[in-house]
């Protein structure tokens, strides 16, 4: 099979397709004849480099991890598995180095995966799993219901732009940021107000949000905490070193006001939960690009560039 994999070692590596061997499945682990995957910013930040630092000899010649997304048929099961079989659509990621789902088969735990939305394509499925899960989860942390107030930042990407839905979904009250260009889109997913952060700074503003949701991991409590109820949340998805230290290092002097990072996980009970919001209509998921796998690069620097509107996605079949 084909997968995506690096060449080279360190600052020299490179990002090719190469045939593989099929990966082996355990007892409770599906193969599955991935359709599409996507591309997520830990795929360049965590998964590019730890396949570039590790040589590809002996028995790490089959060392392959570029991908977490996947979307696409249940060709094997393992013999623990029953509640799905061969045949079946499923979508799910998992966050531990061994899915590899830029690839024509992909094995995965089947605690990690869920049926299908019965009507969105794969390219769409596979563009779920991680941005959306990490929405999901972050509101979820901040107990959002009915009535709460959210604001998004970050709202036309790949994880705000689920955001945006997921919240209205969750009936909250939701404000969105991002830049004039994407004021329309970000309002067309629901959002009950834009702010446009080329106009101005938008974090010296008095507001009384319960939750800010920083889906660009730029922001954090100290930043934020005028925007914020006394109680308030802020939620980050803390992508890089300093990111994770802004989210704990206001604890002491906030007062009631709190920060916490979002470590996502794919559990099938959040993949169904997301299923009923797409088969609703209530989400839907939003593509900036795809690519076929053989152009895997192209879609890593899309994504490199932080402009893309949505997700980029990554069609194999």
């Amino acid at each position: 099979m084909k997968a995506a994999t690096t060449t080279g070692f360190g600052p020299r590596a490179r990002l090719i397709i190469k045939d593989v061997n099929k990966p082996r499945i355990g007892a409770d682990d599906v193969l599955v004849e991935v359709h599409a995957s996507s591309v997520n910013p830990k795929d360049w930040k965590l998964n590019y480099n730890i396949s570039s630092l590790v040589p590809k000899v002996g028995c790490l010649s089959s060392f392959h991890i570029i991908g977490d997304d996947l979307a696409g048929v249940i060709v094997e099961r393992g013999s623990n598995v029953s509640n799905f079989k061969v045949g079946d659509k499923v979508y799910g990621m998992d966050m531990r180095l061994r899915t590899a789902a830029c690839s024509e088969y992909a094995c995965i735990a089947t605690k990690r995966i869920a049926h299908m939305p019965n009507n969105i394509s794969f390219n769409e499925a596979a563009a779920v799993p991680l941005a959306a899960l990490t929405a999901l989860q972050a509101f979820q942390m901040g107990s959002v219901s009915n009535g709460s107030k959210v604001l998004v930042i970050g709202a036309s990407g790949g994880v705000g732009t689920f955001a945006i839905q997921i919240a209205k979904a969750m009936s909250a009250e939701v404000t969105g940021v991002c830049s004039g260009k994407n004021i329309e889109l970000v309002t067309s997913l629901g959002a009950d107000k834009v702010i446009d952060y080329t106009q101005g700074d938008f974090k010296s503003e008095k507001n009384n949000f319960d939750l800010v949701f920083d889906a660009t991991a730029y922001e954090s409590l100290t930043t934020c905490a005028s925007l914020m109820a006394d109680d308030g949340l802020f939620v980050s998805t803390a992508g890089h070193g300093k990111a994770l230290f802004n989210a704990y290092r206001p604890h002491l002097f906030m007062g009631d006001k709190s920060a916490k990072p979002v470590w996502v996980e794919s559990y099938t009970s959040d993949l169904e939960i997301l299923k009923d919001f797409i088969e609703s209509g209530a989400v839907t998921p939003v593509i900036d690009s795809v690519h076929q796998l053989a152009n895997i690069e192209d879609a890593y620097i899309r994504s490199k560039t932080g402009r893309s509107r949505g997700k980029v996605v990554i069609q194999i079949v």
